[in-house]
């Protein structure tokens, strides 16, 4: 597969078809109706993206010298799945109503539970339901893997570092509900939040997957690379989730204006905008940042303050800092010249994305 425009279209048809078939399989349209709504909320979960995660999965095994088969396709489209549970879990966390431009999965079945007049608490059943959608995503995500085909030498050599990035991403869930909860944080501690919730399963953990996958052991360079590069992107690709949930087009994000604020995520971004803003200034952050109702005029507010302190600026800077660290251990890395560049390609689509 090449590395141009052409070789990525290919790569997420194949990891959407891989998706689309273990989903068919799963629940099959044709089923019980009950399971209907089920199936549609994991069809527009697992639905468009630009599929990152399977990317650098994929292209770290061709780093390490793999070659297209259908069992890589398979592994990598797992991730999907994993991330697709880990989004229906954390909307119903943040009480989010929307979901790239959709109701969350929450709301959609709390709009079930209303418009069929059923007994009980709607919102009780929406989130309910949704919590055991990402279960079941969970455990597909497992079985999804260990089913892919791929020789067994390899998932077991793999096998380690699957398991140690789903936990990552629960503690990292947990940590997050805790910054949240504590209400005060540091660039610091929400730099460790986003790092086990969403950098480190985002690239650095699907590239170490599928450098162990191809050379069914992890050599010491590819540690090297996957904290040198895939840490690094991981920490820029976080920052700009943070920038795009304040300042994001919602148009292209698919939330509304500022939800970060409304749900008062303690992100890099605000750790920042504290650490630099005036008394005055660092007060009506913590008295806005939270508020369920936060209006147009309030995350205006919110925004001016956080591009007067500087803190918008910084966390730009901070992005082509990591970018350029991380392109830097990709080049000497002894990965193969194809996957150098689509490494070096999906790090700045990852850095630089409008949603």
């Amino acid at each position: 597969m090449t590395t141009d425009a052409a070789g990525m279209e290919t790569l997420r048809a194949q990891v959407e078809r891989a998706l689309a078939e273990f989903v068919e399989r799963k629940l099959p349209s044709a089923d019980d109706p009950e399971f209907a709504p089920l199936r549609t909320a994991a069809d527009e979960l697992l639905s468009g993206g630009k599929r990152l995660r399977p990317a650098f999965c994929y292209w770290g095994w061709r780093g390490a010298g793999g070659t297209d088969v259908p069992g890589v396709f398979t592994a990598a489209a797992s991730l999907e799945l994993l991330q697709a549970s880990a989004l229906v879990h954390d909307d119903v966390m943040d009480k989010s109503d929307l979901r790239r431009g959709m109701p969350s999965a929450h709301r959609r079945f709390q709009a079930m539970h209303e418009k069929s007049g059923w007994y009980g608490s709607a919102e009780q059943f929406g989130e309910g339901a949704a919590i055991l959608l990402g279960n079941l995503l969970l455990i597909w995500s497992g079985e999804m893997w260990r089913t892919s085909d791929l020789p067994r030498e390899s998932l077991e050599a793999a096998q380690p570092v699957h398991d140690h990035m789903r936990s990552e991403l629960m503690c990292g869930q947990y940590l997050d509900l805790l910054e949240q909860a504590n209400g005060e944080n540091t660039f610091e501690s929400a730099l460790r939040v986003a790092l086990f919730k969403s950098g480190k399963y985002s690239v650095e953990q699907p590239l170490r997957l599928g450098l162990a996958l191809a050379a069914r052991e992890l050599l010491p360079w590819m540690d090297d690379l996957c904290t040198g590069y895939g840490q690094r992107v991981g920490i820029a690709f976080q920052l700009r989730d943070d920038v795009l949930g304040v300042f994001g087009d919602p148009a292209q994000t698919g939330k509304p204006a500022g939800d970060d604020l409304r749900e008062g995520k303690r992100t890099m971004l605000v750790a920042r905008t504290l650490a630099a803003a005036s008394p005055a200034d660092a007060e009506t952050v913590r008295r806005l940042l939270g508020d369920p109702e936060l209006d147009e005029d309030g995350v205006a507010t919110l925004r001016e303050i956080i591009d007067g302190t500087g803190a918008l600026q910084e966390c730009e800077d901070l992005i082509g800092d990591y970018l350029e660290l991380a392109l830097a251990a990709l080049e000497t890395a002894p990965v193969t010249p194809e996957s150098r560049a689509a490494l070096t390609d999906l790090a700045i689509a990852a850095t630089s994305r409008k949603t």
